[in-house]
């Protein structure tokens, strides 16, 4: 008999739209003959299928089921595609793991931890991980901007320190800069980290590893035609070049992949996730970890996953019957 599995897209942040292509794209990815493929859209309290057959037949949050003509249908696995909050932050996590239904990210620790970008920063730096200067801003503190530059330097960025796709963050050239970027930030996020600038070359690092083995896939240069990699430069081709596999030295690949595999499992990490990094004096700065990354057309991991030689569906099969396994 197939089992049933949940592709969940959405969420309540600012990548909503995002998450939804990636979910699409997950959806079509996941193998039909082995599996019943559901899409589910999240928004606040609204969930609901979205597919053809199914499109808009509410969610039972009781067990996260449905009901389809007098049938209740349950789910065996959740594939989790929301990018941002509930999805990346723990909260949907720890609602599944109430109700025992397992699923492909990070844990609820893990996701708690890596999207609170200051507190992973922290964490890597005691592991002896190498990252930028930062500071933490919560909403309603007093802002010293001289104390900030102080720790910073200039230029640095603004972000906010939970979210994604490049949503609300600025690079900062002038101390009078800040208050506007800050306030941009916090549209995005109740807390701010404010970073400090390393000059060097984006190379991000997809990978996964499933019950013993692990798929590092080749790194990528983001090149952007922009001042950094924003929105648009993320999502729009003509903005930016990612080049796959990244032109540097195969030693320097190599350390880049290593070091990877080390933070994945530093972090306890599940399912595919996405680490950047600046590249400079030989040296990778960790600058984030996405537990979710995009799935899109337009994004990254896919092509690596091309690239490495590697079949999506295959792959996608392998995630969520380890994901299955792991909960029994």
């Amino acid at each position: 008999m197939k089992k049933n599995i949940a592709v969940i897209g959405g969420g309540n942040s600012s990548e909503y739209f995002i998450s939804l292509q990636s979910a699409e794209t997950i959806a079509k990815a996941i193998d039909k003959e082995k599996y019943n493929v559901y899409t589910i859209q999240i928004k606040g309290n609204e969930w609901e299928l979205t597919s053809e057959r199914f499109c808009g037949i509410p969610i039972n949050k009781n067990d996260f089921s449905f009901n389809d003509n007098g049938q209740k249908i349950k789910f065996d696995c959740a594939y989790i595609a929301i990018h941002g909050t509930p999805g990346e932050d723990g909260k949907l996590q720890s609602y599944f793991d109430m109700i025992g239904l397992p699923y492909t990210s990070c844990n609820v620790l893990c996701s708690a931890l890596t999207f609170n970008k200051y507190f992973c920063n922290t964490y890597l730096k005691q592991r002896g991980i190498r990252a930028a200067n930062s500071i933490l801003l919560r909403k309603g503190e007093k802002i010293n901007t001289k104390k900030i530059v102080e720790i910073t330097g200039l230029p640095c960025f603004v972000k906010p320190n939970e979210g994604g796709s490049s949503f609300g963050i600025s690079k900062v050239k002038k101390q009078e800069e800040l208050i506007p970027a800050i306030e941009k930030a916090f549209g995005e996020s109740s807390q701010v980290i404010i970073e400090q600038f390393v000059k060097g070359r984006e190379i991000t690092s997809g990978l996964v590893k499933i019950e013993g083995k692990e798929y590092i896939f080749p790194l990528t240069e983001i090149v952007s035609a922009n001042e950094f990699f924003d929105y648009e430069a993320k999502y729009d081709a003509k903005e930016t070049q990612e080049i796959t596999p990244a032109p540097i030295d195969e030693k320097l690949a190599e350390k880049c992949k290593k070091l990877s595999s080390k933070i994945y499992d530093y972090l306890n990490c599940s399912g595919i996730v996405r680490i950047d990094y600046i590249l400079y004096n030989g040296e990778f700065n960790f600058l984030e970890i996405n537990t979710v990354p995009g799935m899109s057309p337009a994004s990254i991991v896919p092509k690596q996953v091309h690239e490495y030689g590697l079949n999506l569906t295959n792959l996608l099969s392998e995630i969520i019957e380890a994901a299955i396994s792991s909960s029994s």
